[in-house]
């Protein structure tokens, strides 16, 4: 039996493994752990590495990965996207990691793959805006038409939302998200009103909240980061604007509701292919490893988090399926590939992870799941 992959020492600074890692170890199967740890995704990046050494440990009692044990080394997804990009290709390029996965936002995804996806397999565990098809990328999470699409069409059907107003961060997943956003509001008769993008990390959100309230919308959709949602959240309330128009996030995981705050999540919800709420046996399962391994009082689960558990089980069920680490046999056997986590049985179609989606309406800081969303929509 493999033994189970410690918790090792923390990354530096910039992000990259102590210095002792930077050597290629063939008695292990080393993958890049690409998650936040600064900026302001930077509020989930405790549970992602949680989760995702969570999953490492079971690979490793169940055997390791092509009989050697699974080791994760760390790297900051959070910092400026070229940067990941350049450390994570030095580890790819000096042998040291054989595989990368993780939740990092789109910009840094679309700076890594052209680096290394033709190396090694990259298992990218972040909803995104759709349309990636690099070859050696392999993807967990939601795309807009699977998530935001039957959202919007549910909200507008039972509580009549058709005037949409888009706050996003200033990069590609909010924007190309909105870009389809206009095209489902108009399949349920409705339209977006307007638009605003905000760099990461924005305070003040004072301007885009009064062209929110000038506007016809009565309904917000939220693209917004980690702490930026939260502080949206709590300018949105503390105007009073809960009180005219829902909000929909397609990225709110439970840490982020609970930074809000009870008075700022009153007509909330988020849609996702996880909540910690979820009442079925996999994910009461999940809850009952994570608490187990880490304590009641480690970080909350919550989708983002546990994608990347995902990522890990994806990555070792894909090595394993090829026989190899060989990027171009991994992606042969690829829609072959099937796992089980907490989002229940999961196979592969077309490099991306075919789920069911939900959407919940925040109750105080916690979700209510009030509804399973159509799970065979096309992909981006």
């Amino acid at each position: 039996m493999v033994r189970p992959d410690p918790l090792p020492p923390a990354p530096s600074p910039l992000g990259l493994p102590p210095p002792d890692w930077f050597t290629a170890d063939d008695s292990v199967v080393s993958v890049a752990l690409v998650f936040p740890l600064q900026g302001a995704a930077g509020i989930f990046g405790p549970t992602c590495e949680l989760c995702a050494r969570l999953a490492a440990e079971q690979v490793n009692r169940s055997g390791g990965v092509l009989g050697k044990e699974l080791r994760l080394l760390p790297v900051d997804g959070g910092a400026e996207p070229r940067r990941v990009a350049e450390n994570v290709e030095a580890l790819v390029g000096l042998g040291i990691v054989q595989g990368v996965t993780g939740w990092h936002i789109s910009s840094v995804r679309q700076a890594i793959a052209p680096r290394i996806a033709h190396r090694v397999p990259y298992v990218y565990t972040a909803l995104y805006e759709g349309g990636e098809h690099t070859a050696g990328v392999f993807l967990t999470s939601e795309t807009p038409d699977a998530q935001l699409r039957p959202a919007m069409d549910l909200l507008a059907r039972e509580h009549g939302v058709r005037r949409w107003f888009v706050v996003g961060n200033d990069y590609v997943w909010p924007r190309r998200t909105a870009r389809a956003s206009h095209r489902y509001a108009r399949e349920s008769g409705g339209a977006v009103c307007a638009e605003a993008y905000l760099p990461l990390g924005t305070h003040d959100f004072d301007a885009v909240l009064r062209r929110i309230e000038r506007s016809a919308a009565t309904g917000v959709l939220m693209l917004l980061v980690g702490s930026d949602a939260v502080r949206f959240n709590r300018a949105f309330a503390a105007s009073g604007l809960d009180e005219r128009c829902l909000r929909l996030s397609t990225l709110m995981d439970e840490n982020m509701l609970m930074a809000s705050g009870p008075t700022a999540t009153a007509g909330l919800y988020s849609t996702a292919g996880f909540f910690a709420s979820l009442a079925n046996q996999d994910t009461l399962d999940f809850h009952g490893q994570y608490a187990g391994r880490y304590g009641v009082q480690a970080p909350a689960l919550g989708s983002l988090g546990e994608s990347c558990y995902e990522g890990v089980l994806l990555l070792a069920a894909l090595i394993d399926r090829a026989g190899t680490l060989d990027v171009t046999a991994i992606g042969a056997a690829a829609d072959t590939v099937s796992y089980e986590g907490p989002r229940g049985l999961l196979r592969l179609r077309g490099g991306h992870v075919r789920q069911r989606i939900y959407l919940a309406q925040a109750d105080g800081v916690d979700f209510d799941v009030v509804a399973q969303l159509n799970p065979d929509a096309s992909r981006s």
